[in-house]
């Protein structure tokens, strides 16, 4: 029988088992500052030397980094799910913005039905923490601050459907979000009246979410996604209606 004696795991092994998991779950994110070195060896209840051996195992594969006088961070481990030139075509073809609100609003709602399965109370309650960050900087009209949480919101729902796949995908992808590849959501945001429809769609998105509603869940996140959709359409129309309009009157100003 193909058995073999079972020794107890190393210590630094199941703090690499237990840090690894972390990571792939999301908990711990690209860029996050671990513990020190006295506060987790007492949380994880391991030795120094073991905690260390297990810290430098994963320095070595890359999911840890050392700053030299600030301690050990998560590394990025994200990068970017494509190549720079194709994220320069991305952010220069009208196409890709609406292919990426499209695969958003599939993959958002699918996302948006597993959380309402199968979040736990802690993941509804980050959620709707969040949201309720909204209202207040909604209330403040801060665009930017708006747009950013924005961000957050749908990044906690993905978290909350409890997929690791799609997680680090999205996360990726939310990257190009916030640097302005596919478009600028603080422009959006800068609308009172888009800024009015957002926070209700929001809204509704928290309640079937809290209230455990998967198919209302998703059905708010693909008309939330649809109009969003709609909204940037209207404003490349009304951009290219505002350059044809500026070049006309140069071109009678200039006969």
């Amino acid at each position: 029988m193909p058995f073999e004696p079972v020794h107890q795991e190393k210590l630094s092994h199941g703090v690499i088992r237990q840090i690894e998991g972390l990571i792939l779950r999301g908990i711990l994110r690209p860029g996050e500052r671990l513990p020190s070195e006295r506060e987790l060896s007492e949380r994880m209840s391991v030795s120094r030397p073991s905690l260390r051996e297990a810290l430098a195992d994963l320095q070595d594969r890359g999911l840890l980094a050392s700053k030299a006088g600030a301690g050990v961070y998560v590394a990025d481990v994200l990068g970017s799910a494509f190549a720079p030139a194709l994220v320069t075509l991305f952010a220069t073809h009208d196409e890709a913005v609406f292919d990426y609100i499209s695969f958003r609003r599939d993959m958002e709602g699918l996302a948006a039905e597993r959380a309402a399965r199968l979040a736990s109370d802690t993941d509804l309650k980050v959620i709707n923490t969040i949201f309720n960050k909204m209202e207040a900087a909604h209330q403040k009209r801060n665009p930017a601050d708006e747009a950013h949480l924005d961000a957050d919101f749908h990044l906690s729902i993905i978290e909350a459907s409890h997929n690791v796949i799609m997680l680090h995908m999205m996360r990726s992808m939310y990257e190009l979000l916030r640097e302005g590849v596919f478009y600028n959501r603080t422009v959006m945001f800068k609308q009172r009246m888009t800024r009015d429809t957002l926070l209700d769609q929001h809204r509704v998105i928290n309640d079937a979410l809290q209230n455990r509603d998967p198919m209302g869940a998703r059905k708010a996140v693909e008309a939330h996604l649809s109009f969003v959709e709609s909204a940037l359409s209207d404003q490349q129309k009304s951009d290219r209606n505002e350059a044809f309009a500026q070049k006309r009157l140069e071109h009678e100003t200039g006969r």
